[in-house]
């Protein structure tokens, strides 16, 4: 009876040692994807404080970036996270070493801290990157 616990736990150990295996594999190839979709926008500021600026003078901020891969990009989309920020960006593709700008012009209407946020979506990025402003309506 011994012998038969002894053998069952044996079975069972080698049996969990092989299916620690394969998520490790799993691990490694995945991180092998990751790097080569790696971005190929490199922002000059992601977070932009604009101190203190007037209440009713709307502010805008830009945010530049470079293209550092070799194909063209595209910004898709760009969306501000309220009303009260009206966004502008670059139409056209952005061609290989190029630069381009996103704008995001906040609306000073309401006096206080802020922080805000501009979601841009491009072709060269599977994620939207976030991109912040903040400041004081004074």
């Amino acid at each position: 009876m011994k012998m038969i616990k002894i053998s069952m736990l044996a079975l069972a150990l080698g049996l969990m040692s092989f299916s620690a295996i394969a998520p490790v594999q799993s691990l490694v190839s995945e991180t092998k994807i990751s790097e080569t979709t790696a971005s190929t926008i490199v922002w000059k500021a992601e977070t932009i404080d604009v101190g203190q600026i007037p209440q009713g003078t709307p502010k805008a901020i830009v945010y530049e970036f470079k293209n550092t891969g070799k194909t063209a990009v595209v910004i898709t989309n760009v969306q501000g996270s309220c009303g009260c920020t009206a966004t502008d960006y670059t139409k056209e593709p952005i061609q290989p070493g190029k630069s381009a700008k996103v704008t995001a012009t906040y609306n000073a209407a309401t006096k206080g801290a802020f922080t805000k946020t501009v979601t841009v979506t491009t072709s060269a990025e599977t994620t939207p990157k976030i991109l912040t402003l903040k400041g004081t309506v004074i």
